[in-house]
């Protein structure tokens, strides 16, 4: 006899043998118990579930003459048939029979009463490949058919079938399969074929089985191969996985920013012809227990299935590493793993992430500054001393003070003293208003005083600490808007505010809103500056133009004249 594959030597044939799947067993069995057997159904779910064998199961069990339990006897006439070989239970598979030829030679054949039991059952797994037009083709007799026939529809992709096919069957929808239960298979699976194993090699390739049964049953197949034993070193040989304790320093060196070393490690592995992608995985997979381990302590070694030695490797990178730190290298290594599928240099991405996961000071974002506060601290603790930075770099960012603008309006207006009675001659007009046109002129030249010097040396100067924000602005901020209007901006300091200048008229009033200032305040907050203004050119003229315009309307019955 040839040789046949674990998931097809040890395939359920009742439904007490299915690893898991109970609420769509539960429904299968009352139907058939009950004799209320629907005309179609739709098994939809992830691949290795179960929904093929589920289907077999159930078309042998509507035809046993004394079904057990609801599963079929494997006794009786019709099951002896069926195990033979009968035209009463038909498999098709619409990958390749996916045309509208074989859905009207499928409407012929239907009609034809069955031959041993009593249904005729239609399997047609990846339903979803059919055309549409051979879904036309199905529709009417998916509808009306013979009292004689069963439909049972597989797929993987719900998604693709046509509404008017899923309003006419009854969906089941099979779930993952839990590890531990896939764990369970396997053991039982390994003691009937007398195999000798490591209960962490099962964990590894139940992991690895990904919630599918056949997926762990086709791995624990070459595992087996690999040597007598099953064992975890050679499931991860199998698997391509680079050693556990090299990955776990690795993700030591890289949650320590260690980026000297990291690189040497990712160099060790990746020269034993490892493949980045599989070493991006692994990383992920290393930080993810990580993680687990943090959140869980002690309870964390039965959730991982780890040996004693392997556990207590992860728990030392758990206490030195910080949460900020952990979540941020897991988010950089997810998004690089998804990268790496289209890119063309793919250990540049894969050392890209590494540097970035290391170098937090050179990141503006949320989880970068929170990981360099986090070492901060650590390095506090371990007595170990801050080197002071610039004050604009490390001076916590402060919400912004209103600024209390002042109105260049003249004083008002003193009552003219003509002396201790009215015999006199009144003063005339240059008597009275010359000392308040000169107070005047003398508030207008304050407020044309020449810009204060830039801050003292040690800290940013005026263009640095623009080009600073301009690109933390285009990391952080999606408002490309904004960030045009910027562009063109013109930096210098008054005393400790840095002020913004423009010409242009529009671009002082878009800058002036409110939802602008206020991006502008968390922008500038993030690289240590809470003091700015945005300024228009010319607008310390137009001030000193309206004061005067004012005065003359305000003494209008005099002549103002300035010189």
């Amino acid at each position: 006899m040839s040789h046949l594959s674990l998931y097809r030597k040890f395939r359920p044939d009742t439904f007490d043998k299915m690893v898991r799947q109970e609420h769509v067993v539960r429904i299968l069995k009352n139907q058939i118990a009950g004799d209320i057997v629907g005309h179609a159904y739709l098994f939809t779910g992830p691949r290795g579930t179960g929904k093929t064998s589920v289907a077999r199961i159930f078309a042998r069990a509507v035809n046993c003459e004394h079904p057990q339990n609801g599963s079929p006897c494997g006794k009786c006439e019709t099951c002896l048939a069926v195990e033979r070989g009968t035209l009463d239970i038909v498999e098709i598979d619409a990958a390749s029979n996916n045309g509208v030829n074989e859905m009207r030679d499928l409407r012929e054949k239907v009609q034809y009463p069955p031959v041993t039991g009593r249904y005729k059952v239609y399997i047609i797994d990846e339903v979803h490949m059919l055309t549409d037009s051979a879904f036309n083709a199905l529709l009417k007799t998916l509808e009306e058919p013979p009292r004689h026939a069963i439909f049972i529809l597989a797929t993987t992709e719900p998604q693709k079938i046509p509404a008017t096919i899923l309003s006419r069957c009854m969906r089941l929808d099979f779930k993952l399969i839990p590890t531990e239960d896939l764990e369970n298979h396997l053991k039982s699976i390994l003691h009937d074929l007398k195999k000798s194993y490591e209960d962490a090699a099962v964990a590894a390739i139940a992991r690895a089985g990904a919630g599918s049964d056949r997926d762990m049953l086709s791995i624990a197949e070459m595992c087996l191969s690999y040597g007598d034993k099953l064992t975890y070193e050679g499931v991860s040989a199998v698997l391509g996985s680079a050693d556990f304790e090299e990955i776990a320093t690795l993700v030591g060196k890289i949650l320590d920013c260690d980026l000297k070393s990291a690189f040497e490690h990712t160099e060790s592995i990746l020269s034993e012809g490892k493949a980045v992608g599989v070493l991006c995985k692994d990383v992920l997979s290393m930080l993810n227990r990580v993680s687990v381990v943090k959140a869980c302590g002690q309870n964390a070694q039965k959730l991982l299935s780890l040996p004693e030695l392997l556990f207590g490797h992860v728990q030392k990178i758990a206490e030195r590493a910080d949460g900020h730190t952990v979540l941020r290298a897991t988010e950089i290594f997810a998004k690089t793993e998804t990268e790496l599928k289209y890119v063309s240099s793919p250990r540049i991405s894969l050392e890209t992430a590494i540097m970035r996961a290391c170098m937090p000071e050179q990141d503006y974002d949320i989880e970068a500054l929170l990981t360099r506060i986090a070492l901060l601290e650590k390095q506090i603790a371990e007595g170990g001393t801050v080197a002071p930075k610039a004050e604009a770099e490390t001076k916590p960012p402060q919400k912004r003070k209103k600024e209390e603008r002042k109105e260049d309006y003249p004083p008002p207006l003193e009552e003219p003293d003509f002396g201790d009675g009215f015999f006199g001659l009144p003063p005339t007009e240059e008597q009275v208003f010359a000392p308040k046109i000169q107070e005047s002129k003398k508030e207008v030249k304050e407020t044309e005083s020449p810009l204060q010097p830039a801050p003292a040396a040690g800290t940013m100067t005026a263009q640095v600490a623009f080009g600073k924000f301009i690109r933390t602005l285009r990391k952080t901020s999606s408002n490309g808007v904004l960030r045009t209007l910027c562009d063109d901006l013109e930096a210098e300091y008054e005393g400790n505010t840095l002020a913004l200048y423009t010409e242009s008229k529009n671009i002082y009033a878009s800058l002036s809103r409110d939802e602008h200032k206020k991006t502008m305040a968390e922008t500038f907050s993030l690289i240590g500056i809470t003091d700015f203004a945005v300024k228009l050119k010319g607008e310390q003229v137009e001030s000193r133009a309206n004061g005067i315009e004012k005065l003359k309307q305000d003494f209008s019955d005099y002549p103002v004249e300035m010189k």
